[in-house]
């Protein structure tokens, strides 16, 4: 085991309300289409390992991430685990394929079909999630990694503030 990494991958199943009638199933064909992408998996060594890999996946799309997390680490009593979303908005991000109109449409959707804070979100890193973001920010060899610098970052590039750079209505 001393060759090997450790790879830890989140996955979340989240559908809005008005999208599943049928709620003892998943049904995909009723997701509204501007949420899917599908994608090619390009993860080396499954299926070296024997795993059946569905090809291609369907994910939600970057900029339905970014509306999601931008609600989940904006929320009220947000638990300490969500300063992870500060750091995934900054990398997709960075990927430079985000687009920040519809980023901006989906943060509005999720926060009005959540409604458990207003839109756009007031943001503050707690001081309890410091730590964990410098040591992820660290990790990832992100190109800051104080959480003040992680902060004014984000408060740049989140789709809430950022209309006038992107020209954003």
């Amino acid at each position: 085991m001393d060759l090997a990494d450790t790879v830890r991958v989140e996955v979340a199943i989240s559908t809005p309300d008005s999208c599943v009638a049928d709620r003892s199933r998943w049904i995909w064909d009723r997701l509204p289409k501007q949420l899917l992408i599908l994608v090619e998996p390009a993860i080396a060594g499954l299926h070296e390992m024997g795993v059946k890999v569905t090809s291609p996946v369907r994910c939600i799309s970057l900029s339905e991430q970014v509306g999601q997390k931008l609600h989940a680490c904006t929320a009220p009593n947000t638990s300490s685990t969500r300063a992870r979303d500060v750091l995934d908005i900054l990398l997709i991000e960075t990927l430079g394929q985000l687009d920040y109109a519809a980023a901006l449409a989906s943060a509005r959707r999720v926060f009005q079909e959540r409604a458990t804070h207003d839109f756009p979100p007031q943001f503050a890193v707690p001081p309890t999630w410091r730590p964990e973001l410098e040591a992820l920010a660290e990790q990832l060899g992100f190109p800051v990694s104080a959480a003040a610098d992680i902060e004014r970052m984000f408060r740049e590039n989140d789709p809430a503030n950022c209309r006038r750079r992107h020209e954003i209505e």
